[in-house]
């Protein structure tokens, strides 16, 4: 079974969101072993310069990247990233779990990635041009993950 892995920077705190995560955790059981890895957000002020934000996003680079396993697919979450469509996502899933097995998402926090942990990456991908707040994205992420596995498997989820 396929190993799913979702770096995230920063926890769910409202419960809705919390929920909502859980609710995707537990119908992928089925097609992978997923798992959701929290790294602490540095911790910047209410207008931080840029080189605190170079400093924070270098601080939470390093923590990714001891997360991740040196055999996955790594895919970094960035507004600079290709578009992806769900039959591109269930492509992706399937292609890794031909490759290494395990395929990692990465969705960094409010200032995103530090170039350190695109480099590592072998896919940038971006969901939308719109910004969205990565509380909820991450529950978006986990639903376009589970829909990349009802369409691999031919279900009648995605239409």
């Amino acid at each position: 079974m396929q190993s799913v892995k979702i770096i995230c920077v920063g926890k769910l705190k409202d419960k809705f969101f919390r929920d909502a995560s859980d609710e995707y955790m537990k119908r992928l059981k089925g097609y992978c072993k997923a798992e959701i890895i929290e790294i602490p957000a540095a911790n910047l002020p209410d207008d931080p310069n840029d080189a605190l934000i170079a400093a924070a996003l270098e601080k939470e680079a390093d923590a990714i990247l001891k997360k991740i396993p040196s055999n996955s697919t790594v895919v970094a979450m960035c507004v600079e990233g290709k578009l992806y469509s769900s039959e591109d996502v269930a492509e992706l899933l399937s292609k890794s779990a031909m490759n290494s097995g395990e395929i990692v998402f990465i969705i960094g926090g409010s200032y995103g990635l530090h170039e350190n942990v695109k480099k590592r990456a072998d896919v940038r991908m971006s969901a939308s041009k719109m910004t969205f707040p990565h509380r909820l994205f991450r529950v978006m992420l986990l639903e376009q993950i589970y829909r990349g596995y009802k369409i691999n498997s031919g279900g009648k989820y995605h239409k």
